[in-house]
């Protein structure tokens, strides 16, 4: 997997709180990640204004919805020139597919969610899924794999697992990766950067321990030095 690994997770108010931020940052190191509240406050505009800063864009709207509606999304994400999008692996083999094949050949990464690094054992019981979670994360990404998606997001904890069942150029995108010494907040299942590059994961997905550092450049730079990049 080519260029930077980290994705710092843009989770603000409004779109100059995202510019001003991201002035500070060097897109070579790190990708940015535009998530439900900032596309909420500004719409595509928060695409394309960090896009001409010369970021990566992965857009994380999670999309659900019947395939036809959801290959429409994919492929207006393509022509907003995002590097990276993704859908939720619970919608099924005929959206995934249909997501799949909405999107060209070299245009972004398809990825599908399996279950959130905020769920723990107790919610996803609640959700109505039985079993373990390692477990229903492996049938997502083997669903994701086969209708044709580029990888998905899960926790760094079954990382290695995947890679080890679907290969190496199947993308493996984790949340919840938390710095020695950081809050976990609202994430349940965590690592560390390091371990979490260790375990099989290609990219890193971080907001808070970033975007709340009084120095995020530094913390990027310590963060990119612990995983060897």
């Amino acid at each position: 997997m080519a260029g930077p690994r980290i994705i710092v997770a843009m989770d603000f108010s409004t779109l100059a709180l995202a510019e001003e931020f991201a002035e500070r940052l060097e897109p070579g190191s790190c990708r940015l990640k535009v998530g439900h509240q900032l596309y909420s406050a500004a719409g595509p505009d928060a695409v394309r204004r960090l896009a001409d800063l010369g970021f990566d864009i992965f857009l994380d709207l999670k999309y659900h919805d019947i395939p036809n509606t959801v290959a429409q999304a994919c492929r207006a994400a393509a022509e907003l020139g995002v590097w990276m999008v993704n859908v939720h692996a619970a919608g099924g083999p005929a959206m995934l597919s249909a997501a799949a094949d909405a999107v060209e050949p070299g245009g972004p990464l398809v990825i599908a969610v399996t279950v959130l690094t905020s769920i723990d054992a107790r919610q996803y019981e609640a959700i109505g899924y039985r079993g373990d979670i390692a477990e229903r994360v492996v049938e997502f990404a083997q669903m994701a794999q086969a209708s044709g998606l580029d990888g998905v997001v899960c926790s760094a904890q079954e990382a290695n697992q995947l890679r080890g069942l679907l290969g190496s150029q199947f993308a493996l995108v984790t949340p919840g990766i938390r710095p020695p010494g950081a809050q976990a907040g609202d994430q349940q299942r965590i690592m560390t950067p390091a371990a979490a590059m260790a375990a099989g994961s290609d990219y890193l997905v971080i907001g808070r321990p970033i975007t709340g550092a009084a120095d995020p450049v530094q913390v990027i730079s310590g963060i990119r030095s612990d995983i060897g990049e």
